[in-house]
This record gives C-alpha cells, sequence and structure tokens, in this order.
C-alpha cells in the first residue's frame, strides 16, 4: 500500500503524520521541537525521527514512504535545506523540505494566499498563481516574531518588571505570573528567567495575557491590540509583494494563538480586513495531516 508524511515541525514540538493512499490517516508521532536554529541539527534530527519512528509503527509501515512533506521552523534559507536534506532524503522516495509556513499553505486550494502563523513564534507566508513565494517576518525571537506567544510572554515580563517597579502602569499580570510559577515577590522573575528559561516558557505566558485581557486589564489589552496589528502588518506586506490582481485573498491560519484564542483571531482578522480583501479562511489546525494528504500527489501530472 502506498503511504504518504507529513511532518509540522515548529519551536514547541514535531508531529509527524502518516496517510494511506486515500488520505485517510494511518499512524502519528509527537516530539520536541525541532526547529534547529534553535535547538541545533542533532536535536532537531531525534524530533524528527522520534515523531516518524512513532508514526510509522502505528501505521504499521516501513521506510523509505513513497513521499514526505516536512515543514520545519527555521528552514530559512537555501544553506538551511542544504544542511538538513541529506539528513532526511531517506525518509521517502519523494521529499519536499520547506519551511513550517509554507506547510500551513497546503489547507488551501491550490496552496495560493497568505499563511500567517502565530505560535511560539510567528511569521507570513504567501504563494499566487504564479508559483511567486514571499514571506515576511519569521525572523527569530531575538530579532522579530512580533505577535507571536513568545513575543507577548516576553512583553508580559516587561511589564510586570515595570509594574513592580513603578516604572508602569500597574497590571494583573504581576498575581498572574506570580501565581503560574508559584513565586513569592517580582524579584524572584529574575531567578526564575535566567540564566536558561527556554522559549517555550516564556511563550506559554501569553495565556495569562489573554487571560488578563479577557478581565479588562489595559495592560494586557493594548498588548494584544498590538500583537494582531503587527500580524496584519505581516500579511499585508506579503500581499504587496505578491500578484493578487482584483482578487480576495485566502488565509491559511496556523499556530496556537491564531487558532485557539479566538478573541484574539477576531482582532487579527479585523485589523487585516482593514488593509486587504480576505476570501477563504482556513483554520489549519494539523498541517501535517493537509501536507500529508498533499504529498501524495507529489510526482504526478
Amino acid at each position: 500500500m502506498m503511504y504518504a508524511l507529513g511532518v509540522d515541525g515548529g519551536g514547541s514540538k514535531t508531529l509527524a503524520v502518516v496517510v494511506d493512499a486515500s488520505g485517510n490517516e494511518r499512524g502519528r508521532g509527537l516530539a520536541g521541537s525541532s526547529n534547529y536554529a534553535a535547538v541545533g541539527i542533532s536535536q532537531a534530527m531525534y524530533a524528527i525521527r522520534s515523531a516518524l519512528e512513532e508514526a510509522v509503527q502505528v501505521a504499521g509501515c516501513t521506510l523509505p514512504l513513497q513521499a514526505a512533506w516536512l515543514g520545519l521552523a527555521g528552514i530559512d534559507r537555501p544553506g538551511d535545506y542544504d544542511i538538513l536534506f541529506p539528513h532526511l532524503q531517506c525518509i521517502a522516495k519523494i521529499v519536499h523540505l520547506t519551511n513550517d509556513a509554507e506547510l500551513v499553505l497546503s489547507g488551501l486550494p491550490e496552496g495560493v494566499g497568505i499563511a500567517l502563523i502565530a505560535g511560539t513564534g510567528s511569521i507570513a507566508l504567501g504563494r499566487d498563481r504564479h508559483g511567486t513565494i514571499v514571506r515576511a517576518g519569521g525572523w527569530g525571537h531575538i530579532v522579530g516574531d512580533e505577535g507571536s506567544g513568545y513575543d507577548l510572554g516576553r512583553h508580559c515580563l516587561q511589564a510586570v518588571a515595570k509594574a513592580a517597579d513603578g516604572r508602569g502602569q500597574w497590571t494583573a499580570l504581576v498575581e498572574h505570573v506570580l501565581s503560574h510559577w508559584d513565586l513569592n515577590s517580582a524579584s524572584d522573575i529574575i531567578g526564575r528567567v535566567y540564566p536558561d528559561c527556554d522559549k517555550a516558557t516564556i511563550a506559554s505566558l501569553s495565556t495569562l495575557v489573554f487571560m488578563a485581557a479577557r478581565d479588562g486589564d489595559e495592560v494586557a489589552s493594548s498588548m494584544v491590540k498590538d500583537a494582531a496589528y503587527e500580524l496584519a502588518l505581516a500579511a499585508m506586506a506579503v500581499k504587496i509583494k505578491l500578484n493578487f490582481p482584483g482578487e480576495q485573498v485566502a488565509l491559511a491560519l496556523g499556530g496556537g494563538l491564531l487558532l485557539h484564542e479566538i478573541d484574539f483571531r477576531r482582532l487579527t482578522l479585523h485589523a487585516i480586513e482593514k488593509r486587504l480583501s480576505i476570501g477563504e479562511v482556513a483554520l489549519v489546525e494539523e498541517p501535517a495531516l493537509s501536507g500529508a494528504r498533499a504529498a501524495l500527489h507529489f510526482g504526478t501530472p
């Protein structure tokens, strides 16, 4: 039987899904981050292999599969492809290796439109009917990732520090963070964050920001609005560089913030609608699954 694989490798987790020739899911596997730019090549390959082996075992098939589409965070330059592909080419007869944002586009008809992802990190990536691909954002947590979970988490900690010092407006985020991390005082945050607090831990604080915003906290509400604005800017930057003449632009949304924070998704879409005409909006819950189904057609006319 023919099998295809989809792998969605992000900053927090890696999901591998195997489908049969009819597109039915036959197995899946979950592992840690496979963003090699963040965790290194060895850890990234370990995560991919772990997720892949679990999915293949559940599916009851063997390698190499017929086709595979791996969308991995950190695949941003040709050199990244050259580093990773030799480690992955044995997975299937046909292996397609891209950035994880391009994998999200598999949730749109013909893969045409703009993928907007806000999870641990953030990025916008679009493809027009001529096959041109353009991206905005995705600069990583030090330079960019505006509107992401990490971005909100970082701003959350900064707001807490300012409030505790008296340099900024008081916010409920102070108590939320202390309770979340079981700390006695704001000064204890230093020992919790340094020297090696990982990105996923910081990004998880975004849930506290959304909670405080829903309760009417002004500081948190301002953060959420700014995050939606930044994501809209990224989508618009992509749209301007692509050829969508006189047509509505389809959006594929991915990442935990846009998929699971409904109010934030509405706010982001509203910010985007001020700048471009939106057509279909697809919530791509599992890019690994849609990518695996798309991989079934690799090499076919």
